[in-house]
């Protein structure tokens, strides 16, 4: 049995000869400790043999996002830059967007021996900055779903694992705009300007899902953000609203098209486990 074999036969609940091990993000084919950038952590040489274990002996899941073609330029574009920089052997992003008199910033950071890039200001810290974002031309959900990259990683991997569709959900998309201390307050404070935000999301990526579950139909997805809906953070009561009106269309399509929708979350699950099997 192969290893590709394996993970679908365990996703189809068939009978295998052993329980599958993927070590999920590292997965022997996005990894290359040959490479010298100073940001690329797995130069190290401690790196080597996992990385080289899991290219020879795991079930491989590898992550690729769906790009689309022909979308027109994001709207936000037009008034919004991005000033990159080296600070004290940190990578620093500060991306400014202007709506009106108001500048909206968010600034990140990247240090050389962490994987990790540091939200240290987030875009939105009020409602009147959500207020002002919600007034931006809405994005473009056209375009046609370009499948390479994933039949690239297929062809890569062969028999020795599979390519997992990485998605957000709205949510996801939503949350991460706000400090999380001001996300929660918004989102159980407002829900009036919270769900517009989601609805502005949600016009891209239900499309985009239906469209790239049918370009590539049979695959494993993962769609990520529903744990930002999950207790402690809010109360079980809004994660119909925030996370099942538009996760539950996503699985559905890919389902529809004999792909496994896989839900990432995490948290105090116990209250919300119906609504997610839903």
């Amino acid at each position: 049995m192969t290893r590709r074999e394996r993970l679908l036969r365990t996703l189809r609940g068939e009978t295998v000869d052993r329980p599958p091990v993927c070590f999920y993000e590292i997965n022997g084919l996005d990894e290359n400790p040959d490479d010298p950038d100073p940001f690329n952590i797995f130069s190290h040489p401690s790196w080597r043999p996992l990385i080289e274990l899991a290219r020879e002996r795991t079930d491989r899941i590898v992550m690729r996002g769906v790009a689309f073609q022909g979308v027109l330029p994001d709207p936000v574009a037009g008034v919004s830059e991005t000033e990159t920089f080296l600070r004290g052997g940190s990578l620093h992003k500060v991306h400014r967007v202007r709506i009106g008199n108001r500048t909206l910033t968010a600034r990140t950071r990247r240090d050389p021996d962490v994987n990790t890039e540091w939200t240290e200001e987030h875009l939105l810290k009020d409602e009147a900055d959500l207020e002002a974002f919600l007034e931006l031309p809405p994005p473009d959900a056209g375009g046609a779903p370009d499948p390479a990259p994933v039949l690239a990683a297929e062809a890569a991997l062969g028999e020795t694992g599979l390519v997992m569709v990485d998605t957000p959900d709205p949510l996801c998309m939503a949350a991460l705009l706000f400090d999380m201390a001001d996300y929660t307050v918004i989102a159980m404070t407002r829900p009036d300007l919270f769900n517009r935000l989601l609805d502005r999301f949600a016009a891209v990526l239900l499309p985009h899902t239906a469209a790239a579950s049918a370009a590539l139909p049979g695959r494993l997805w993962r769609i990520y953000g529903p744990e930002f809906a999950a207790p402690p953070y809010l109360p079980p009561s809004l994660y119909g609203d925030y996370v099942g009106r538009f996760v539950g269309p996503m699985a559905r399509d890919i389902q529809r098209h004999g792909g496994f929708a896989r839900i990432h979350s995490h948290g105090r699950l116990r209250d919300i486990l119906d609504q997610i099997a839903a």
